[in-house]
């Protein structure tokens, strides 16, 4: 077994408690290289923000779990090398799809871990999420759960369509599951795709696709039957227009690509949004 505090991490607890109450959002970097890893920590260090490094069950699997492990002790060590006396680094996994792989998580080392389980019946992913909030609480590791389906493909996870979490079970799914953040659809989607040209318009100047607006209203609603409960956004990247014509200037292949644009998010976080997942913009930004 190995403890995160032993290896310099913290939970996500005190952190979007942070958060919630002066209404903003952590970010959630996706990582499958050290590379990445080592950018996120460096701009952890120069915004002096906290920080949740985020890994998919592909990419720990990739990785090595025993490897994984000294990276995420690494990247605490080298936060503190570039001049931050306390480092606020989770390590989380996203999307685990078992209590299995969430409890060898826990039992290397992870900080943080996601159970989705959103594409399965509504009692059966309560039942499961309960499992791994049981065993998480026992270390006190935080976990997130699932509610309401995403668009998209994201490693392993894929749907071809979105189902808005609906609000009238927000209360009866933290309850029962006592889960300590729940993810919610309200118009994001995983990929560089995340929205058909038949969902947008086209500005007549650019010729580029203008996403539609999120759900705020559905956002809203779920806030008023949680107030203060920490919400994490899925799908979030903001897919960077000059990053996607440098990647087809030089042979690339992303029509149309689109993503999340930034002061939608920046509404949401204003909200009980508190953390905001990042990854096809990381991918993007690395080709």
């Amino acid at each position: 077994m190995v403890n995160y505090k032993d290896l310099g991490l913290v939970n996500t607890r005190e952190m979007f408690k942070k958060a919630v109450a002066g209404g903003y959002a952590i970010p959630a970097f996706n990582f499958n290289t050290m590379e990445q890893m080592q950018a996120i920590v460096q701009a952890a260090v120069e915004t002096k923000s906290p920080v949740i490094m985020q890994v998919s069950k592909g990419a720990r699997n990739y990785a090595n779990a025993t490897i994984l492990r000294y990276m995420a002790e690494g990247a605490v060590a080298y936060a503190k090398e570039l001049g931050c006396e306390k480092p606020e680094i989770v390590l989380h996994l996203d999307h685990g799809d078992s209590f299995e792989l969430c409890k060898d998580c826990i039992d290397m080392g992870f900080s943080s871990v996601m159970y989705d389980g959103s594409s399965l019946p509504y009692e059966e992913n309560i039942k499961i999420s309960r499992q791994v909030v049981e065993y998480a609480h026992k270390y006190d590791v935080t976990v997130e759960c699932e509610l309401g389906v995403l668009a998209g493909v994201e490693d392993e996870v894929a749907s071809e369509v979105s189902h808005y979490t609906k609000p009238e079970e927000v209360i009866d799914f933290a309850t029962r599951t006592g889960c300590d953040s729940l993810a919610i659809s309200i118009g994001t989607s995983h990929g560089a795709y995340k929205f058909k040209p038949e969902q947008c318009t086209r500005d007549p100047k650019t010729g580029k696709l203008v996403p539609p607006p999120l759900a705020f209203d559905v956002l809203a609603e779920i806030e008023k039957k949680l107030p203060g409960f920490p919400i994490v956004l899925h799908g979030s990247s903001s897919v960077p227009q000059d990053e996607v014509d440098t990647i087809n200037k030089y042979g690339g292949n992303l029509p149309d690509a689109v993503g999340i644009p930034e002061e939608q998010l920046r509404k949401a976080s204003k909200s009980a949004v508190c953390k905001i997942n990042i990854d096809s913009t990381s991918i993007l930004v690395s080709i």
